[in-house]
């Protein structure tokens, strides 16, 4: 520990993420999730996230879809005062593409989650998740609100009921929280299973801290942190029109923690929300982490694994457990990455199938029928390095897609 009780993190210190608790975890939080009849299934579909301070501190990282949905459009308006004091979030509707009455409906949603916590408007953060192009209903979303509000708990329970109701084709709720033996934290939840390119993604994330930092630097560590782990998870290339993750923070711990430290930590938990994120995708039946290095730079590196992550010739023979390491480099030979084709090696589960941009060992010696595929491409065309992540295409990802608003 510093001077002025500031903290940094060290292997030492550092603890494992845990997936028992989410955004209740950290000191100064409460949260719900409850059933407010947006869904005809009658399954959760609204949250609520309060930041009960003393601190409300917050950042968030949208879409860069240029069709952005309403509750994008006010988030980023709200946040230019850097401050939330809660966040209301449904599932059941994307409130996107509903012109000027969407945005009033955004604008009804904080206005009634305002009155009832006796705060400001502008200290609300929305988000919706579903589909686009049809208006919400707001008699149901209103009372639901106050439904919401009546449960709001700091327990276990209150996180996870939270996670759950953000929740469309997602099949389990996804949250985790790292908690530090100096006496604070970071909690957060996500969620996301397809249309999930993110720059963001149809991908809603809650991230909640009792540290003390403040609200430039809890800015800046959101962006990185985001860049290397939501950035970098590629189901099926569509960036969707409602991504949005929201970094809250209370300061209830009294913990004042380093930017680098606070960022290094953050990392780690989005990393893990991606990881659960990669693993519910729709139809997933491979994790594919798809490494490239030997690229002139890191950008140069991220294009060329996010090229083959959204590749379908690609994707559908991960799907086949098929070592077709020719798709592979027709993938990366289109990407906007400078490199020899002839010093080009492919290598899938540890067997080093393409040499020299040719044959590599026989293409028997690549086991792909496990769960996990790894492919390392190396450019030998630099010293930068990436790692994005994706999944197969498998019929129930097009049965899924292809009956998702019916």
């Amino acid at each position: 520990m510093t001077s002025g009780g500031t903290i940094a993190v060290t292997p030492d210190n550092a603890v494992a993420v845990d997936r028992s608790a989410g955004v209740t975890a950290p000191a100064g939080f409460r949260a719900a999730g409850v059933i407010a009849g947006i869904k005809p299934a009658g399954t959760p579909d609204l949250t609520v996230v309060v930041n009960e301070g003393p601190h409300h501190a917050a950042a968030g990282v949208f879409t860069t879809n240029k069709v952005k949905a309403a509750p994008v459009l006010w988030s980023q308006q709200v946040l230019t005062a850097g401050k939330l004091k809660a966040v209301v979030l449904n599932s059941g509707g994307a409130n996107a593409c509903t012109g000027p009455e969407g945005f009033q409906d955004t604008h009804k949603t904080a206005e009634k989650l305002a009155e009832v916590l006796g705060v400001g408007a502008a200290e609300i953060g929305v988000c919706s998740t579903g589909l686009i192009g049809e208006r919400l209903p707001m008699d149901k979303l209103l009372p639901g609100i106050d439904a919401a509000v009546k449960a709001l708990g700091s327990e276990a329970e209150h996180g996870l009921a939270a996670a759950t109701a953000v929740m469309t084709t997602d099949n389990v709720p996804k949250q985790a929280v790292l908690k530090h033996p100096d006496g604070w934290s970071i909690g957060g939840f996500a969620k996301g299973a397809g249309m999930c390119a993110p720059n963001m993604a149809t991908m809603l994330s809650v991230i909640t801290t009792d540290a003390v930092l403040d609200q430039p630097h809890l800015d800046h560590a959101l962006r990185n942190a985001v860049g290397k782990t939501f950035n970098r998870l590629d189901v099926d290339g569509g960036t969707s029109t409602n991504d949005t993750v929201l970094l809250l923070s209370s300061g209830a711990s009294g913990t004042t923690v380093t930017p680098e430290a606070f960022e290094a930590a953050l990392t780690v938990l989005a990393a893990d929300l991606v990881k659960q994120l990669q693993a519910d995708a729709e139809g997933v039946t491979k994790h594919v982490s798809i490494t490239v290095k030997g690229a002139a730079t890191e950008a140069e590196a991220v294009a060329a694994a996010k090229i083959v992550a959204e590749d379908n010739l690609c994707k559908t023979a991960f799907f086949a457990s098929d070592p077709n390491w020719g798709r592979i480099a027709m993938a990366v030979g289109n990407a906007p990455t400078a490199f020899d084709p002839q010093l080009l090696d492919i290598t899938l589960n540890g067997a080093p199938i393409c040499i020299a941009g040719g044959k590599g060992v026989d293409r028997s010696e690549a086991d792909l029928s496990g769960l996990e595929i790894d492919v390392v491409i190396d450019l030998h065309a630099g010293p930068a390095s990436a790692t994005v992540l994706t999944t197969d295409l498998s019929h129930a990802y097009v049965e899924e897609n292809s009956a998702y608003s019916s």
